[in-house]
């Protein structure tokens, strides 16, 4: 029972940090139908800026979070503007093609700004406490990334679901000619909206630098892992891929815990055949 505990807190803290990092993935490509790789960059230049912000200027972790996310934001906005406008364009092999060049731009510039070790984000003491679950030892930090993940699909609901600009996202993406005819500003809800996701990336990138550490190399080695929960909750779907981050989550580190040797086998395995048996996800597209 306690084994089974164990994998459970562990892979929703690992699963929350997927949602996080993957839900802005498939809003863009399931909402704004673009092919978007370099998405995996946006983690890493938000844990890169939470890396020169805290290990380099000595700045509190929550206000270098703060910053790091809203610079992330900064530069996606104008890379949306001015790039991604044009990409949308494209079939899908060219926004392959393009997103993955945007993707090793990145990598270059954190390669050589910042080297190509890991970048460590000093964590406060409060988030390095533990925390006595009965059965095991858990840290404020594990405990915080569950919280801030359930905050953060709560309020994705809340603004897609309840709000003027959610409405105004589903027209501009149903039938942007009409939407624009009526009066609703599709690029400025376009570019709101890319922000977001980029946002998002670079809050989990940063809550989950433990996990799922940050170096230059980061949307490389963890890109696959983003698709695949992009995959398997559907395009476009919020639930979709908070389910999806959760049962990867819960798979990945049960297959780590009862099978160390074949983890990746197994889990890679298990996702092959849901695909083969639903290969339009859990929630198909939306």
């Amino acid at each position: 029972m306690t084994l089974l505990l164990n994998i459970a807190v562990d892979g929703i803290a690992y699963g929350m940090i997927l949602f996080m990092i993957a839900v802005g993935l498939s809003v863009t490509m399931g909402l704004m139908r673009v092919v978007n790789l370099a998405h995996g960059g946006f983690a890493l230049i938000g844990g890169a800026l939470a890396h020169w912000l805290g290990a380099g200027l000595g700045l509190p972790f929550g206000l270098a979070l703060l910053l790091a996310v809203a610079g992330t934001i900064l530069v996606a906005m104008p890379l949306e503007r001015l790039v991604y406008r044009r990409i949308y364009g494209f079939g899908e092999l060219q926004q392959v093609l393009a997103t993955i060049g945007l993707t090793f731009l990145i990598i270059a510039t954190v390669n050589l700004l910042l080297g190509s070790a890991l970048l460590a984000i000093p964590l406060p003491e409060a988030l390095s406490r533990s925390v006595d679950l009965g059965f095991r030892q858990l840290t404020a930090h594990r405990a915080a990334v569950i919280a801030v993940g359930a905050l953060v699909i709560l309020g994705l609901w809340a603004l897609l679901d309840r709000t003027r600009f959610g409405i105004r996202l589903r027209a501009a993406v149903d039938n942007r000619d009409a939407a624009s005819a009526l009066g609703i500003d599709t690029g400025r809800i376009y570019m709101l909206t890319f922000a977001l996701g980029a946002g998002l990336a670079a809050l989990g990138g940063i809550l989950g630098a433990e996990l799922l550490p940050i170096d230059a190399y980061y949307p490389l080695r963890y890109m696959v892992l983003f698709l695949i929960v992009v995959a398997i909750g559907g395009l476009g779907s919020i639930l979709g891929s908070f389910v999806a981050a959760l049962a990867i989550g819960l798979i990945e580190t049960a297959s780590r815990y009862l099978v160390p040797d074949m983890a990746t086998i197994t889990f890679f395995a298990i996702v092959i055949l849901f695909l083969a048996l639903r290969p339009r996800g859990l929630m198909g597209r939306a």
